[in-house]
C-alpha cells in the first residue's frame, strides 16, 4: 500500500475504526491486497477473506485461536474464527460496516500470519 508516495507494509499499520460511510474493496482492489497476505482467499462473492490451516494437534490450535483473540482485540477488528476437527481453524475477516472489504482486514490478515 502506499500511503504518501511511501511503501507501508501491511503489519506496520494500524486499523482505524470503521463505522461505515465508507465503501467496501472492489474486487479489483481487494485481489490487489490479497496478494500482500499468504494463503488467504476471497470468499462469499469478494466481501469477505478467509483462510483455512491445520495445525498439529488442539492445544496448538487452541494457542492460535487465543493468539487471533488477543491480536483481534488490539486491533479492534474482530474476524470470525472457528475451530473445528480439533486441529482446523478457519479465519473469515470482513468490515461489517461497509457490508464488504476494507483495509483493517488486510492489515489483520498481514499480522495474523505472523502469529506462529
Amino acid at each position: 500500500m502506499f500511503l504518501l508516495g511511501v511503501f507501508m507494509k501491511l503489519t506496520s499499520m494500524k486499523c482505524v475504526l470503521c463505522e461505515g460511510g465508507v465503501k467496501p474493496f472492489s474486487r479489483k482492489k481487494a485481489l490487489g491486497f490479497l496478494k500482500q497476505v499468504k494463503g488467504w482467499g476471497l470468499v462469499n462473492n469478494g466481501k469477505a477473506i478467509e483462510k483455512e490451516i491445520v495445525f498439529k494437534d488442539f492445544k496448538i490450535a487452541l494457542g492460535f485461536v487465543n493468539a487471533v483473540g488477543g491480536l483481534a482485540e488490539k486491533e479492534r477488528h474482530h474476524p470470525d474464527i472457528l475451530l473445528y476437527r480439533y486441529k482446523h481453524v478457519r479465519v473469515s475477516s470482513c468490515t461489517h460496516a461497509v457490508g464488504g472489504l476494507s483495509v483493517n482486514d488486510f492489515i489483520l490478515a498481514a499480522k495474523i500470519d505472523l502469529i506462529k
